[in-house]
C-alpha cells in the first residue's frame, strides 16, 4: 500500500485520520483533473470530442464537491470558515480573514 499521502507512519494513525487523508488526496486529484479537462476543452477542435470532455468535466465537478462536503462534515471548524467564504459576494480575502477570525472565537 502506498503511503505517499501520509506524513506520519500509517500504522500510528487512526482509521479516521487515514480516511481523512485519502479524501484529501482524492480532492486534490479531482482538482487536478478539472484543470486538465479545462485545458483540453480550451484547445479541442472536434465538437463531439469536446462534448464528451465537457460531460466528463461535470463528473469531476460532482466528485470534487462530494469529497469537499465529506471533508467539511468531518471538520466543523473548516465548515465554519468555508461558510463565511463560499457562495458569498465581496472580497474573497477579506471574507476569508473575517471567517477565520470568527471561527477562532
Amino acid at each position: 500500500m502506498s503511503t505517499d499521502q501520509y506524513h506520519e507512519p500509517p500504522s500510528e494513525l487512526s482509521e479516521q485520520t487515514r480516511t481523512f487523508a485519502r479524501m484529501c488526496a482524492s480532492l486534490s486529484e479531482e482538482a487536478e483533473a478539472i484543470g486538465w479537462y479545462e485545458q483540453r476543452i480550451a484547445v479541442e477542435k472536434d465538437e463531439a470530442a469536446k462534448a464528451i470532455m465537457q460531460d466528463s468535466l461535470g463528473e469531476e465537478y460532482k466528485h470534487f464537491s462530494m469529497e469537499l462536503e465529506f471533508l467539511l462534515r468531518a471538520k466543523p471548524q473548516w465548515r465554519e470558515i468555508a461558510q463565511g467564504i463560499l457562495f458569498q459576494s465581496g472580497d474573497i480575502v477579506k471574507r476569508g480573514e473575517a471567517s477565520e477570525a470568527a471561527a477562532e472565537d
